[in-house]
């Protein structure tokens, strides 16, 4: 496990590295795309969020959601994604989705660092990527 120190700033040069961004988007969308056809189907992009467990757990404290209410949450999160409402969330439907979602979080973070503790084999963490570059750039100066 390791741990990294990210601020808004961190996310945002991350972000407005355009190649390094939409190279770790494109993993990420691919490492999703269970079946490899190019598209998240509704059920592909639900396992991901489940998988990161955000919803079901408040810092660290499991909190009680009916499958009702996490069913309506995860359609409401896919309708977001899919914003030309075909069903499913294309590529750059993807990259256009999450680029929010940083900027957001860049946006939430502001000047104040926080740290965060990952696993090491957690690859697929754009915030981890993001302190990834910006500890890049601090051991080539």
């Amino acid at each position: 496990m390791g741990v990294v120190v990210i601020d808004g700033s961190t996310v945002r040069d991350f972000v407005n590295d355009e190649t390094l961004f939409k190279k770790s988007v494109d993993e990420s969308f691919a490492a999703l795309d269970l079946n490899k056809d190019g598209v998240l189907s509704r059920p592909e992009l639900r396992k991901a969020f489940e998988t990161m467990r955000l919803i079901e757990s408040h810092f660290g404290i499991d909190v009680a959601t009916t499958p009702e209410q996490l069913t309506k949450l995860y359609d409401s999160i896919f309708e977001k994604f899919d914003c030309d409402g075909s069903g499913t969330v294309d590529m750059d439907e993807f990259r256009a989705e999450m680029k929010k979602i940083m900027l957001a979080i860049a946006d939430g973070l502001g000047s104040s660092p926080i740290q965060m503790a990952l696993e090491d084999d957690d690859n697929q963490s754009l915030l981890k990527k993001a302190a990834d570059l910006e500890a890049s750039k601090l051991s080539s100066s």
